[in-house]
């Protein structure tokens, strides 16, 4: 009988398919993408994916974003965060950059640079001297 090997690229994906509600916090490492829905906070040190399909009511952090579905509530993309043609935030975004599609729907505030970019400009500037 021939022996079937797995190939481990090392990467992960979580996948929450089409037809699944989760409610509450996923919290991972890796990369996730989103078919379903998702009422809560998807923390991520990877990529998060939401697809046509997806939907979430929440918030999202994660170092980048791709939404492809429907968003309602802020998201934190400390690299780069790509609004597709067909994606609809509603909602408040911080990214270091932003890619948005003709076509797309965005309805918030965005702050360009990232929390990061903000803290190391805080520590740039001189401290207030007291002159009297």
């Amino acid at each position: 009988m021939a022996k079937i090997e797995e190939v481990s690229t090392g990467l992960s994906h979580n996948v929450i398919a089409q037809g699944t509600y989760v409610k509450g916090e996923i919290t991972t490492n890796n990369d996730i993408r989103i078919d379903g829905s998702i009422e809560g906070i998807i923390n991520s040190k990877g990529k998060v994916v939401v697809g046509d399909k997806g939907v979430i009511s929440g918030e999202i952090k994660a170092a980048n974003v791709d939404i492809m579905g429907n968003i309602i509530g802020n998201i934190n993309a400390t690299d780069t965060l790509s609004l597709k043609s067909t994606g609809k935030i509603k909602g408040n975004i911080i990214t270091s950059t932003l890619i948005i599609e003709q076509g797309a729907v965005f309805n918030g505030g965005c702050k360009m640079g990232g929390q990061e970019k903000e803290k190391e400009k805080e520590k740039e500037q001189p401290a207030p001297t007291d002159k009297k």
